[in-house]
């Protein structure tokens, strides 16, 4: 197959025979799926078409859709079958539904697994599907993946048809179109997640399941997500359940703290720019930066820095490795006031100001030289309680600067924190957030395979008020007790941090 462009370039991976047959066998021997049509809309070299056409009995037509010519040709060659047709399109273009009659129709396959940023071609014209704000637009947001807006579109055609959708795709796509499904209020029968080893089958890490949905003629609204593994078909290994616009694992015995939290979780500052902005302290007023470079800057704008592979302990106040230049009180703030504040700081900057120019976001379009996002007043907060978004299990911290008043600690942009102005209700929450019941909360709402459990969305839902009405004193001392921590939380810090909370609810 000389001349066939490379997997990135098409965010393809081809299916194994083994695996295509694996799955068809699935869908006929557990799933009962009988298909009179079937279809691959990105369909390769026929892997999927090969494997159904073996396994169901009653296809009276086959089709596969594929932009690549060299596969098709490959496809038309591999199988020899009068009921298969094989065509050279886009997907985005081809009018998939001409195919979809009152026939028992199942669409299988592989779509590409690659976002609309990574490929150069075979793209959809531009489309906010999702209906984002101009922000989230801007922000990344709108940054979606390829084989996910495959499978809404298939979706969206599908709606009161007799139609089956079996799927490979990364779970975290899988999880999306949970959530699409109830956002648009999709009637579907049924829908079930297979995990399988994507290392083994594809040679990859990321996570990946097939994912199948049964859409409904009789306006049925199923929101319970099966999960099992490809392997152990027969065993339920959990339900994720999806509506009212969340996603969590179904789990009777976790605490009910779901809601809207009462604060206002943060993202960390973020500058594209590592090389030059994150540095290390070397001596008084001595620094040493990324790129390797030794330089002396004035200590006004430079603050300790808590990156998401530091948070390692209940409580961290000193002994910084980390530090990070922070330009802006808020974001598009003007910068040139640098200029007379710390003058060997602005040259610093100046020196270095391509580094900046080049940074691909477009956040930066238009924003004063040298500008940050993820800063604001909660930014300089002397207080915070933070969370890495990247670990498995959640661990809270208590962030403060113990050397140095008016210097607080910042977090980078892969961690979420909560500000305060005094140190008894930072580290009543901190505690608070660390106890048993809040934890297995957030675990039963969170994704263990996602790349980060935990994000902004995920912690918003933590309800502080149900957390303060539920969970007593005594696990407050209890969890202090488990950290290793001195004895610091009082029956009269747990009830002023309450009345704090309250009061934030009852304002709002």
């Amino acid at each position: 197959m000389d001349g066939i462009r490379n997997k990135k370039e098409f965010g393809d991976y081809q299916t194994p025979d083994y695996f295509a047959e694996t799955v068809c066998n699935l869908l006929r021997d557990k799933l009962h799926v009988t298909p009179e049509i079937v279809i691959e809309p990105t369909s390769g070299i026929g892997n999927f078409l090969y494997a159904s056409l073996k396994s169901f009995q009653g296809i009276k037509q086959a089709y596969g859709l594929e932009i690549n010519a060299e596969y098709c040709e490959v496809c038309r060659k591999r199988i020899s079958d009068a009921r298969l047709q094989v065509i050279n399109n886009n997907f985005f273009s081809y009018q998939i539904e001409q195919h979809i009659g009152k026939e028992e129709t199942l669409f299988v396959g592989n779509p590409p697994w690659a976002t609309n940023s990574e490929l150069n071609f075979n793209l959809p014209e531009k489309e906010n599907f999702k209906r984002l704000s101009g922000t989230d637009a801007i922000t990344g947001a709108s940054n979606f993946d390829i084989c996910e807006y495959i499978i809404l579109k298939i979706i969206e055609k599908s709606i009161n048809k007799r139609v089956t959708i079996a799927m490979l795709c990364k779970t975290s796509v899988a999880r999306n179109v949970l959530l699409e499904l109830d956002r648009n209020d999709t009637c579907i029968d049924s829908v079930k997640i297979y995990n399988f080893n994507s290392s083994k089958v594809f040679g990859i890490s990321a996570p990946a399941c097939l994912l199948f949905i049964k859409m409904s003629k009789d306006n049925m609204k199923c929101r319970n997500c099966e999960v099992y593994d490809i392997d152990e078909p027969d065993i339920i290994k959990g339900h994720i359940l999806f509506e009212n616009g969340r996603l969590c694992n179904s789990n009777k015995d976790v605490v009910d703290l779901e809601g809207i939290c009462s604060l206002e979780w943060r993202q960390g500052v973020k500058h594209d720019c590592a090389g030059v902005m994150e540095l290390e302290r070397k001596g008084a007023n001595s620094y040493l930066n990324k790129n390797k470079e030794e330089l002396e800057l004035e200590e006004t704008l430079v603050f300790p820095l808590i990156k998401s592979s530091s948070f390692k302990k209940p409580i961290i106040c000193s002994e910084f490795k980390k530090y990070v230049i922070v330009t802006q009180k808020k974001a598009r703030d003007e910068t040139d006031y640098i200029k007379t504040l710390a003058p060997k700081t602005w040259e610093y900057l100046c020196e270095r100001k391509e580094l900046f120019d080049s940074r691909k976001s477009s956040i930066y379009k238009g924003a004063p030289a040298f500008s940050m996002f993820g800063v604001g007043d909660y930014s300089y907060a002397e207080y915070k309680v933070g969370i890495s978004g990247f670990y498995k299990k959640p661990l809270f911290s208590l962030l403060y600067n113990e050397d140095k008043i008016g210097h607080p600690i910042m977090v980078d942009d892969t961690s979420y924190f909560l500000s305060f102005d005094n140190y008894s209700d930072a580290y009543t929450c901190m505690l608070l957030l660390n106890s048993s019941r809040v934890q297995e909360f957030l675990l039963s709402i969170s994704f263990q395979d996602a790349k980060r459990p935990y994000t902004k969305k995920v912690l918003q839902r933590l309800d502080l008020v149900k957390c303060i009405e539920l969970i007593t004193y005594e696990e407050l001392v209890n969890t202090e007790r488990e950290l290793k921590l001195p004895e610091t939380i009082t029956e009269d810090m747990y009830t002023k941090f309450g009345n704090y909370i309250i009061g934030l609810k009852n304002v709002g």
